[in-house]
């Protein structure tokens, strides 16, 4: 069950410095998060919540629910997904977790909850509990080994009907016009992030979202690819609307991401490292490249008959 609320662990608030870049303590010595929690990234969060905005044309649940009652946000990050959906259901109980108490919006609608939790830890919520269950850009967080208990803890804790949502983005940059090669410096980038995480995370369960979910036990499973454009090179004014508003998150999180694990986990010398993000950032913005990241989306229900 979830004991309700108790004293934030001051752990969570300390912070330690690399490069010039403010990261979690805690995330950083549980290898939980490696990514920064400044103001910086704050604002990198902003910017991708409003790609995703436009993407999914202000649909924040994917699922069919027209009156969620309990719904809970793995990863809350900023609380603007949870926020909205809060303020939209009004009647509706919503409780995000996150490892960083920091990001939290400064006014939030009396329905909304959010926590300080690690989601490699097991979920303290009640067995069918949440009309909905939502994980987005887990990949970073959730460690290898602990993938498919997190999956039958999301099930777990939904309740017989209700559903889940999962997106997450595979951080494997691409292009279908044969213009990116290995040797680029976007190819070289994520060649170096995958390599970084291994052992830690597993960046590559942003394409098995559908299987996760079966083999956790949903049913009734949909999923899709979108790509997402690295700036605005679409032709089409809503492919070209998303990709100039992606353009500043991709351009922020060639650094963000990559700063800590190539440093400290590959031993990459920094300067050898801005250079590579340079360069990855010219390439991002050209768009002759037509470069993408591919977004993945997943739907899955729990079975009625589940309990």
């Amino acid at each position: 069950m979830n004991p309700g609320p108790i004293p934030l662990d001051q752990s969570f608030l300390e912070t330690t410095i690399y490069h010039n870049r403010v990261f979690q303590s805690y995330a950083i010595n549980n290898f939980a998060y490696l990514v920064p929690i400044d103001e910086e990234e704050e604002e990198r969060l902003h910017i991708m919540h409003n790609v995703f905005s436009i993407i999914f044309e202000q649909r924040l649940i994917f699922a069919p629910i027209n009156r969620p009652r309990r719904v809970l946000d793995l990863g809350h990050g900023t609380g603007s997904w949870a926020l909205e959906v809060a303020e939209l259901h009004s009647r509706c109980e919503v409780i995000g977790i996150d490892i960083c108490p920091t990001m939290q919006p400064p006014e939030m609608p009396a329905n909304l909850y959010l926590q300080v939790d690690d989601v490699n830890r097991t979920l303290s919520f009640n067995a069918h509990h949440f009309d909905l269950v939502q994980s987005r850009m887990m990949a970073g967080a959730v460690h290898t080994n602990r993938w498919a208990q997190y999956m039958r803890d999301m099930l777990r804790v939904t309740r017989p009907g209700g559903w889940c949502q999962m997106i997450e983005l595979y951080y494997n940059f691409q292009s279908d016009n044969g213009t990116l090669t290995p040797e680029h410096a976007l190819s070289q980038w994520s060649a170096r992030y995958l390599e970084s995480m291994a052992g830690l995370k597993d960046l590559r369960q942003a394409t098995r979202l559908p299987n996760l979910m079966r083999d956790a036990g949903f049913v009734d499973v949909e999923s899709r690819m979108i790509p997402l454009p690295t700036c605005g090179w679409g032709t089409e004014p809503r492919d070209n609307e998303i990709g100039t508003t992606n353009r500043e998150n991709i351009q922020r999180m060639l650094n963000s991401l990559a700063i800590f694990p190539f440093t400290e986990r590959l031993n990459i010398p920094l300067q050898d490292v801005h250079l590579l993000i340079a360069q990855a950032r010219v390439e991002a913005d050209n768009p002759a490249f037509k470069a993408y990241l591919p977004l993945y989306v997943c739907i899955g229900r729990k079975s009625r008959s589940r309990r």
